[in-house]
């Protein structure tokens, strides 16, 4: 298959006919709009949401890293499980 240059796509979008939308077009999309759920999550939350893959790379000194640990094996979690934990304290 031919691959089009600029122009040759150009020109070609330029002779697509448009297409107006007829009454049963409106009709659903008017449908469409009174469902639609105000509680929606706004587009820019979603590439926010995106972009947290649930991991955080975080320096801690020394003596802290071992006190989490020791407190993290005294409770029988994972590290990771107990710093979630005081986090969402």
């Amino acid at each position: 298959m031919k691959k089009l240059t600029i122009e040759e796509f150009e020109k070609k979008l330029a002779a697509a006919p448009v297409v107006e939308p007829d009454e049963w077009d409106l009709k659903m999309l008017a449908e469409i709009d009174a469902e639609a759920d105000d509680s929606a999550v706004p587009l820019e939350e979603v590439r926010a949401w995106r972009k947290c893959n649930g991991k955080i790379s975080l320096r801690v000194p020394k003596e802290l890293h071992y006190s989490l640990l020791a407190d993290a094996k005294e409770n029988g979690v994972s590290l990771n499980q107990f710093i979630v934990y005081k986090l969402a304290k």
